[in-house]
């Protein structure tokens, strides 16, 4: 897809401040630039809040900012992480995204051109998911102090099935599936930050998870629990989880999907792939008895074709994470103290 701002801008025009500007810049933002390109009877109601249509469905809320740098990487963008980013938190609930917020902070002297290019990134992203875009704010801080662009999403749900998808239902037994391979976002963040080549060009996994959740629900798997691998990664969503579910769950280190190119950084680098961020990829627990169906229909997506299961829980009354190699030699995964690679969400 692939969206046009219907109002051409200049290239040389910057985000300002001063006197009076916050309302002034709202105004532009909206009729030049929000309006066109998030068209829905909701945002064209111009006031402070927007008036939903709400019926006896559980709705499940959620809010996330993002301070990437840079802006643009291999992959993506902030505009486009901004709408996934909190679809994907709201379909690791069960739910299907309905509407979003935008909260923007922008710096003075930020090319509108670069504005421009986000928000349309941020509309086609929106119109692949499905969500609708009704609310927002804008806000001018000073220059060098707002890193060009941050932004925040609000997002409402309806959940897709009666089931309950919380850390509460993992039980002793269950397997634990990976939708894909991981590390590739921290990687190619880094890797543009720091202008760092490799023999292979590695893209963010940067990608919608909605689509992947729901026909899960549709093929009728039963799910106990879905976490989203974003900062932190693979191991820290996983000691989370053992921590809120009390259980012990023992990895295959074997059975954990990672790119050559995404090994080879990581060695180069002195980094621990499993501890690197991702925003297109999950882990889903489910029972052993659903495990074949959960492959076979995770498979049939664009982010989940190199889904494994890797692990199991095995204990319970114990929160922890162990990675078993291949020798059988065990190793405990625990919170690292810092991150590894700051900004890259």
């Amino acid at each position: 897809m692939n969206i046009q701002c219907p109002l051409p801008t200049k290239t040389d025009e910057i985000v300002k401040l001063g006197h009076g500007s916050g309302g002034e810049m709202t105004q532009r933002l909206l009729k030049n630039y929000i309006q066109p390109l998030f068209n829905n009877s909701w945002v064209s109601q111009a006031h402070d809040s927007a008036t939903l249509p709400w019926d006896a469905d559980r709705l499940v809320f959620t809010t996330d900012s993002f301070v990437i740098t840079p802006l643009f990487f291999p992959g993506g963008n902030i505009g486009e992480l901004a709408v996934y980013g909190t679809v994907n938190d709201l379909a690791m609930g069960g739910a299907e995204a309905k509407f979003l917020s935008c909260g923007l902070i922008l710096e003075e002297g930020l090319p509108l051109a670069i504005l421009e290019r986000v928000l349309i990134s941020m509309a086609e992203a929106a119109s692949k998911t499905g969500v609708k875009l009704v609310t927002g704010d804008t806000k001018v801080v000073e220059r060098g102090k707002g890193d060009g662009i941050y932004i925040n999403t609000s997002g409402v749900g309806v959940l897709e099935s009666n089931q309950s998808i919380d850390p509460s239902r993992i039980r002793r037994g269950d397997l634990i599936l990976l939708s894909g391979d991981i590390g590739r976002h921290g990687i190619s963040i880094m890797a543009s930050r720091e202008g760092l080549e490799f023999e292979s060009s590695l893209a963010s996994d940067c990608a919608p998870l909605n689509g992947a959740v729901s026909k899960l629900l549709r093929a009728g798997v039963e799910i106990h629990c879905l976490r989203d691998l974003t900062r932190g990664g693979l191991a820290t969503a996983l000691v989370e989880l053992a921590e809120s579910s009390n259980r012990s769950f023992v990895l295959e280190e074997s059975s954990i999907p990672i790119s050559e190119a995404v090994q080879g950084a990581c060695e180069i680098l002195g980094l621990d792939p499993l501890y690197v961020a991702n925003e297109g990829r999950f882990v889903a627990i489910i029972p052993e008895s659903a495990s074949e169906l959960a492959i076979a229909t995770l498979r049939e997506t664009d982010v989940g074709t190199s889904c494994e299961i890797i692990g199991r829980v095995e204990g319970e009354g114990y929160a922890q994470v162990i990675l078993r190699n291949s020798l059988g030699c065990d190793r405990l995964l625990q919170r690292l103290p810092g991150e590894q690679l700051p900004r890259i969400c």
